[in-house]
């Protein structure tokens, strides 16, 4: 880290409360934005697929080239929140996110869809962090559970509203599929207004050092094991020469990276946050909380609809349950949280009730009663509601204040690269035994070929009853398999959750506390200035010229207290 002086330019004045709120929904409307558009394509991608004339694999692609981007992205944007004006990244991201979705919707081929995917992509890393970091610099840790409930509610809630409203849109002739992206825009556009009116957080001015190398290797390492873990029992068999080329190609730029970072003045990741027990553990909880999360929760829509028959529309509604579950029990743990200020009984007890969710879930078949999947849901929902949002509290509670934004985005990173993984693994996972539940269906009614395994919505209802019925029914059992890996992925996630150790919850904001760190190294350089200068005097050295070395703690600083702590 660069040791020029820094200067801290103050807000106009202090936020009010009044003002903090305003600015939580500006952010929360970006966050809703950016996390619907993730998912409003899912059920309107058949459709696109078909009239820009793509293939299967381009399929894939559409939704992957989003998630490897935002990925890849999300640590670089929270490292730039420590050194630039949060409030300016928030703009740039919602930018960034709303270009992006312009020119999806302007796209006249598959490849062209795909690259301005990208584009979103990288707005959407930019939300998903620096959201979590800007309430962090606005709200103390202890006041913040009093609104986890909207927190994890707009994550939820935009989850459901992407597919229900990406089907309505498809379904409205005169809308069509381009306005899935469209429909984004003017949300983005006025959170990016709201943002500019009411957030008035203090804007650092000094001489950075960027890590561009640390970056470039990070994304290019991810991206490598990423691409992998999506094509590998695609395009490609596991163990083949393929496989093995891009987890070495992965592993080594990933080695070089740790190798950058540990020599890079300001590194994109600092390695020395992984020293705190905390952060080390809540990574690994995230890892495995993302792996269970976007893994099962991915092909919750496929069993309604492949195994049940259901509409998506329909299939959309029937998570409600897991929702609702989620935003109750983020709601009441986060004001239990505020009242009394202790947080772990809450993690352990959500991470531990999540893995049952899953275990329940993973006795389900084509037959189930679905009143007895809702509540499976809705444990679920209760689960992830005390566990997401509190694992980056833990986190953001232990961390110094000018690495905020650098350990938020670790946690939000690992967890969406666990689920970038899970999506791939489990849905291996899945396709493999679905086949062979079908070649066993058909063998038991005398047909020995194995062509149906690759049956799906799209020629569902052509099939043969008898044939059909085998289809619906392998997904609906083949389904269960993958809420029991999750279940396990929830496991190990709570065994890390146990070995977090709670410190009492901070009653500062970030900014508050850097401003504390900072009146205390002034006493303490006030006290050795006089300390030299008594000792001066006694010895009857003349004091004409002040030589002492100038340190972070005597930068210039107007009305903040991020100087000293990021020098």
């Amino acid at each position: 880290m660069t040791t020029s002086p820094i200067r801290v330019e103050p807000a106009d004045t202090p936020m009010t409360h009044r003002q903090r709120i305003n600015a939580l929904i500006g952010l929360l409307l970006g966050m809703f934005v950016a996390l619907m558009s993730a998912t409003i394509v899912s059920n309107a991608l058949p459709t696109i697929i078909t009239q820009l004339h793509g293939t299967q694999d381009q399929y894939t692609w559409v939704v992957t080239a989003t998630l490897l981007a935002s990925t890849a992205a999300t640590p670089i944007w929270g490292k730039l929140s420590d050194v630039f004006s949060k409030k300016l990244l928030v703009q740039l991201s919602l930018a960034v996110f709303t270009i992006g979705s312009m020119l999806a919707g302007l796209s006249t081929t598959v490849p062209m869809l795909i690259g301005f995917r990208v584009v979103q992509g990288l707005g959407l890393g930019g939300m998903q962090s620096l959201v979590m970091i800007v309430i962090a610099s606005m709200f103390s840790p202890r006041e913040r559970g009093r609104y986890q409930g909207a927190i994890a509610g707009v994550m939820s809630i935009a989850t459901v509203a992407g597919p229900l409203l990406g089907g309505v849109i498809v379904d409205t002739s005169w809308l069509g599929w381009r306005w899935t992206f469209y429909v984004c825009v003017p949300l983005a556009v006025i959170a990016m207004i709201v943002v500019q009116r009411t957030l008035n957080l203090p804007v650092i001015r000094r001489e950075v050092h960027i890590d561009y190398a640390g970056a470039l290797l990070i994304s290019a390492g991810v991206s490598v094991l990423l691409i992998w873990v999506t094509l590998a029992g695609k395009n490609f068999d596991w163990a083949s020469a393929t496989s093995f080329g891009l987890v070495a190609l992965g592993l080594a730029l990933l080695a070089v990276s740790v190798w950058v970072e540990s020599r890079a003045k300001d590194p994109i990741i600092p390695l020395y946050l992984f020293k705190d027990r905390t952060t080390t553990l809540a990574t690994i909880a995230s890892i495995a909380v993302g792996v269970a999360l976007f893994g099962g929760a991915v092909f919750l829509g496929q069993y309604f609809q492949i195994a049940r028959g259901y509409s998506p529309t329909a299939a959309g509604l029937l998570t409600l349950p897991m929702v609702i579950g989620s935003l109750v029990s983020a709601t009441v743990s986060g004001r239990l949280i505020t009242r009394f200020g202790r947080w772990k009984g809450y993690l352990v007890a959500g991470s531990v009730v999540m893995a049952l969710g899953f275990g329940l879930l993973a006795t389900i078949d084509s037959t189930t009663d679905m009143t007895l999947v809702g509540c499976y849901l809705f444990t679920l929902g209760v689960g992830m509601g005390m566990t997401m949002q509190n694992l980056v509290l833990a986190v953001q509670n232990t961390i110094a204040p000018r690495n905020l934004g650098a350990a938020t985005s670790v946690v939000t990173f690992f967890r969406s690269l666990g689920g970038a993984a899970g999506v791939s693994i489990l849905g291996a996972v899945l396709s493999n035994h679905v086949a062979d539940l079908i070649a066993q269906g058909l063998r038991a009614v005398g047909i020995t070929q194995t062509g149906s395994g690759g049956a799906g919505l799209s020629n569902l209802n052509e099939l043969p009853a008898p044939i059909e019925a085998i289809v619906r029914g392998a997904y609906g059992d083949g389904t269960a398999r993958i809420f029991l890996v999750s279940m396990g992925m929830a496991l190990v996630g709570t065994l890390a959750v146990l070995f977090i150790k709670e410190i009492a919850l901070n009653t500062l904001n970030a900014e508050d506390q850097r401003r504390a760190e900072l009146i205390e190294e002034e006493i303490v350089l006030s006290a050795a200035d006089a300390d030299a200068d008594l000792a001066h005097a006694v010895t009857g050295d003349a004091i004409a010229d002040d030589t002492r070395p100038v340190t972070s703690a005597t930068a210039e600083v107007t009305g903040s207290p991020d100087a000293a702590r990021n020098s």
